[in-house]
């Protein structure tokens, strides 16, 4: 089950008018869509959703809606942002079986910069994809995919294969493509020009 509950209202009034009454009524307005069912709008307390925000557990997760005593499992899809007080003004939630089959983006962060050994030689990393499009059931979601740097060299191509992905978790594209380069800079050029000039 989600760690993530949100309990909400259902929306009598749709489009930006009612979206406005919801946010001066200290709310928060969305939409629920997806499945065999019609959208519907709903909202949820403002405090309980900057909560939910906050730890980092909301977009791309699992989440628990509860309206009364029926619960639902949904996909936390989107969140649009006031673009000067960075305020939650609206956000949208897909129904979702907790076992079915999604497929969602995942972000794809770096570690071990510092003792990389292709880094070190003054290589770059030259990142080809940021997030990676994972099918995986909807209770198995990854926080993120990382990819050790230690061992790469300059010159080494990394791909989604290197990646160990969990049990039931498979990328969407069946071709093993290349998330990231170890590049070599120009100073590290340089620097194999002058030592190989040496000897």
């Amino acid at each position: 089950m989600a760690e993530i509950i949100l309990n909400v209202e259902i929306r009598d009034r749709a489009g930006t008018g009612g979206s406005r009454e919801t946010r001066r009524q200290g709310k928060v307005p969305g939409v629920l869509y997806g499945g065999p069912l019609a959208p519907v709008n709903i909202a949820v307390k403002g405090n309980e959703f900057r909560k939910a925000l906050h730890t980092g557990k909301l977009l791309g997760h699992l989440v628990t809606l509860q309206h009364g005593d029926e619960k639902q499992s949904v996909i936390a899809k989107a969140v649009q942002f006031h673009p000067v007080t960075d305020e939650p003004l609206h956000f949208d939630l897909y129904r979702v079986d907790e076992h079915q089959l999604i497929k969602i983006e995942i972000p794809v962060h770096f570690k071990n910069h510092d003792i990389s050994v292709g880094l070190k030689k003054g290589g770059t990393l030259e990142i080809i994809r940021h997030t990676v499009e994972l099918a995986c059931p909807a209770d198995k979601i990854p926080e993120e995919l990382v990819i050790d740097l230690a061992s790469h060299d300059i010159g080494d191509t990394i791909r989604i294969s290197e990646i160990k992905l969990p049990e039931g978790v498979r990328p969407a594209m069946e071709r093993d493509f290349v998330i990231a380069n170890l590049k070599a800079s120009a100073a590290s050029q340089s620097t194999e020009g002058d030592t190989t000039a040496e000897a």
